[in-house]
Order: C-alpha cells, then structure tokens, then sequence
C-alpha cells in the first residue's frame, strides 16, 4: 500500500520561519516533521510515498530527492507547478489519484506522531472492510477544543455527536480512490465536506490514538516542542 504526505500548505501560522523554509521541513528534535513520517512509513512497510507540494516545493524535493535514504521510493505531485498553487486537502488528493492506487494512508507533514506505526495489518483489515475511510482521532487541542468528529461503540466516525463528545482529526487516515472520484484533478476540493458525507453513510472508521501527537502550527509551539525532553 502507498501513502501520501500532504505537504502543499503555505502553514501561514508558522511565519517568518514558513516565508523561507517550507513548513514540512522544519526540524522537531533534529529531524525534520516530513522526515517523521517518511521513516515511520518505511518501518511500517510501505515502500512508495506521493509527497504533494506547492509552497517553496523546490526545497522539499531537493531535500528529500528520490527517498532512497529512507528505504522509500518517493514521487512528487507539484500543485505550485502544475496549478499555480495548492488545491486543499481533497483537491490534492485527487490530483495524485494515478499514483496512488485504490487505498492509500494519508499523513499531514505538519503534524508530529513519533508513536504512530502505519500497520500493514491494519492497512489490511480496512482494506477488507469496505468502508471509504479510517481515521485516527485523538483528544482535543486547547486551541481546537470543539473537536472534529464522533465516534460510536461499533468504531464508526459520526458526522453529529449524539453524546456531545467530539475528538479531533490527527491528519492520519487510510483511505479509498472512490472517495474522491467525483473531484476533477486540478479543482480546489476541500476533505471535510466528503468525511461527513461518508459518517453519514455510515462508511469511515474511526479509533483513538492517544500517542503523542502535536499539530505544529506556530513557531510557539515549535519551540515548546523542541524544548521538551
């Protein structure tokens, strides 16, 4: 299975750090938050990543070239060339539909989740679901504290909380091509309109992942981060 890492955003919090350095490649602990990822997904034994790109992409692709240091083979999808600039989350996605295949996991550059294993077993089992999407959900953020979706007993993500819980979206999915079939490559689609459809469907998965896990959004928090032990 093959993964994309969303990394097209301009991460417009993060300035002045974001105005020369591109958001995924800014360092937590001395690694980079793409990097994060890129070696979690080869543990976890994925072997082609998309990486998709808009805002200062040159640095990305130079920094992570082809992925061969990682035990990866990475491909690009470039918004900023191709488009003029980023399409948002569904857009992007659905742009590198041809080089994704039917399912894929889907992971934010932006956000930090040394814990995370990206299961090839897990992988699996939503593949032989049937549903259009997994998503990992973790408790909110002070800075997001309404939270994202519900989730019920059966492990199904809910679109309206019946209970009043919500938890938040890591950024973390698996997810099918079918999802997307209806976005033209190249249209600017948002991904929080198709999940609450699918929610509504009763069609996307939901688990808690109580891993640490950080939305890295400012260069405050940056700094908190790296100054953690």
């Amino acid at each position: 299975m093959k993964a994309i890492i969303l990394a097209a955003g301009r991460g417009k919090r993060m300035r002045p750090l974001s105005d020369t350095c591109p958001k995924p490649l800014l360092e937590v602990h001395g690694k980079r938050l793409i990097e994060w990822h890129l070696a979690a997904l080869a543990r976890g034994g994925v072997r082609e990543v998309v990486v998709n790109t808009d805002w200062l992409e040159e640095q990305i692709v130079a920094t992570i070239g082809d992925g061969a240091r990682f035990g990866l083979s990475v491909a690009y999808s470039r918004e900023g060339r191709d488009h003029g600039g980023a399409l948002e989350t569904a857009g992007g996605i659905a742009k590198a539909l041809p080089i994704l295949g039917d399912a894929f996991w889907i992971v934010s550059a932006d956000v930090w989740a040394p814990d995370f294993r990206f299961s090839a077993n897990t992988a699996a089992r939503f593949v032989e679901s049937g549903r259009l999407a997994r998503l990992w959900l973790v408790p909110n953020p002070t800075f997001h504290p309404q939270g994202d979706f519900g989730l019920d007993a059966d492990g199904l993500g809910l679109a309206d909380a019946p209970d009043g819980q919500r938890w938040t979206y890591a950024n973390i999915a698996l997810a099918r091509a079918d999802m997307f079939e209806g976005i033209a490559p190249g249209t600017h689609a948002a991904l929080a309109p198709l999940l609450y459809a699918g929610m509504r469907e009763r069609r996307i998965g939901a688990e808690i992942y109580r891993g640490r896990w950080e939305n890295v959004g400012t260069p405050e928090q940056l700094a908190v981060l790296n100054a953690a032990p």
